[in-house]
């Protein structure tokens, strides 16, 4: 039995994925003047490496990847140390 059949019967659970693409420190006067369609300009690209946290613990490693005009990630390895 594979692992994904061990555990299809938990299949349904929701569970929070977080992908950190970039931070910036921003003023206070400039977050209170962001309106609906307002950029904020960000220092990473496609193709750049991101970390991929799942319930707040790193699982996996990927990179930025635009596919049209959709932006997503692209999973290139896994956290195998715990």
């Amino acid at each position: 039995m594979s692992p994904q059949e061990e555990i299809a019967h938990i299949g349904n659970v929701g569970i929070e994925v977080e992908v950190q693409l970039d931070q910036r420190w921003m003023k206070l006067s400039e977050i209170l003047s962001l309106e609906k369609g307002s950029i904020i300009e960000m220092t990473r690209s496609a193709g750049e490496n991101i970390d991929i946290f799942i319930g707040k613990r790193l699982a996996a490693f990927g990179e930025i990847v635009i596919i049209e005009s959709i932006m997503g990630v692209r999973i290139t390895d896994f956290n195998t140390e715990h």
